[in-house]
């Protein structure tokens, strides 16, 4: 049985074999040489460097499911995938993570899945290089989880297709060369449908807005795109017009579990912290650890923890295996995230004063982690999927 090492603290776990073994070792040399020395100086500048995704991609830690025909590896065992985000939490790293996530398991499924030949050859090979970032701009101003509400346009022009709107929230918005954007495009029965197109970088009337400023991940950059009169080609529009929103469902699952991945590797990473701290620190001439209450609500969280890495180590091998039911997804994402975030509350008390201060991991780890029950739909959009199928299920049984 495997298990990942967070410092001496093992967490059980089958899901890996030797060959994934192998490969974390290349990810901690770039993660300890290429991440851990420049994380404050990120946090300052609110955007990490290029020179970053170039030196991931020449390690092969990006773009690993790009065919080799486009440039790539062809794996599409996600356990490799599983270990960078491992080996980013171990070390707090949340930004870049979330960066590399959109990347990977966002954009560049869609591009996988809906993208033409042509389109493949164009884009792919920069996503395993890190030459080319992405994102996707869903969110607009007063839609949030509503993808129903978007109003951002396409109207078709000649062989070309108008753009307009304004969206928000988008991760990875400044430094983005491709965006995959959520727009309505009208029908021939007066109706609206939602497509998908992708806006270059340089592109006429494509303009960055304002770089948010957030409670955490201050080291992503997070933006507003306006989209003025773009006019996007008939070969940028990704897959057909109209099937939008059945692209976004069939993407959304490893979204939800690429976030759920993340949420569990910080719980297993603070809660690493957390023993450290409370085995070393005294108060009232005993170590913190030695009162009981410690003991109780660790060993409470220590089991959640391992619960929840069992199911995610299933959902991984259905997602491995093409059978990862949006149910299932949206289960570990609500399941992780509220774990991460009961993990992180209780470390930052039991770290008293010091877990308030920056320059621990834990208060950093504190703050990047509220969104995580935000984005990827809210927890309580997760929450809705979960008992719309538990009583279709009930109907379908009686």
């Amino acid at each position: 049985m495997q298990g990942i090492t967070y410092r001496g603290v093992s967490v059980k776990s089958d899901l890996f074999e030797s060959d994934h073994e192998s490969y974390r070792q290349t990810v901690r040399r770039f993660v300890e040489s290429d991440v851990v020395p420049n994380l404050a100086r990120w946090d300052e500048q609110r955007s990490i460097d290029r020179d970053t995704w170039l030196a991931a991609g020449k390690l092969g830690l990006l773009g690993l499911s790009v065919p080799e025909e486009y440039g790539g590896s062809g794996v599409d065992d996600y356990r490799f995938r599983v270990v960078v985000i491992s080996e980013l939490a171990r070390v707090g790293a949340a930004a870049l993570q979330s960066g590399f996530s959109t990347n990977d398991d966002i954009v560049l499924n869609y591009l996988l899945r809906q993208g033409s030949s042509d389109q493949k050859r164009r884009w792919l090979p920069g996503f395993t290089t890190g030459e080319t970032i992405g994102a996707i701009a869903m969110t607009e101003p007063g839609t949030g989880s509503d993808l129903r509400g978007i109003k951002a346009t396409a109207v078709q022009d000649g062989d070309t297709w108008v753009v307009n709107g304004t969206k928000t929230f988008i991760t990875s918005g400044v430094l983005a060369d491709l965006v995959i954007v959520v727009v309505r495009t009208p029908r021939n029965d007066g109706t609206d449908a939602l497509s998908l197109l992708v806006v270059e970088s340089g592109m006429p009337g494509f303009e960055r807005g304002r770089q948010l400023h957030k409670i955490g991940l201050t080291a992503q950059d997070t933006a507003e795109l306006v989209f003025d009169n773009v006019r996007v080609p008939q070969e940028n529009v990704l897959g057909e017009i109209g099937a939008g929103l059945g692209y976004l469902m069939e993407s959304l699952p490893l979204e939800r579990l690429g976030i759920a991945l993340a949420a569990q590797m910080s719980a297993e990473a603070a809660m690493h912290w957390t023993v450290k701290y409370v085995t070393e620190r005294k108060a009232f001439g005993k170590t913190i650890s030695e009162f009981q209450n410690t003991g109780f609500v660790l060993a409470d969280l220590a089991t959640r923890i391992d619960m929840v890495r069992a199911f995610l180590d299933r959902t991984v091998l259905q997602h491995s295996s093409g059978k990862l039911s949006p149910t299932d997804a949206a289960k570990a994402k609500l399941a992780a995230t509220e774990l991460q975030w009961d993990v992180l509350d209780a470390g930052l008390q039991f770290h008293g004063g010091y877990g308030y201060m920056m320059e621990y991991p834990i208060a950093k780890a504190f703050i990047d982690a509220r969104v995580q029950r935000i984005y990827g739909g809210t927890n309580e959009i997760m929450k809705e999927i979960i008992q719309r199928d538990l009583f279709s299920s009930a109907n379908r049984r009686s």
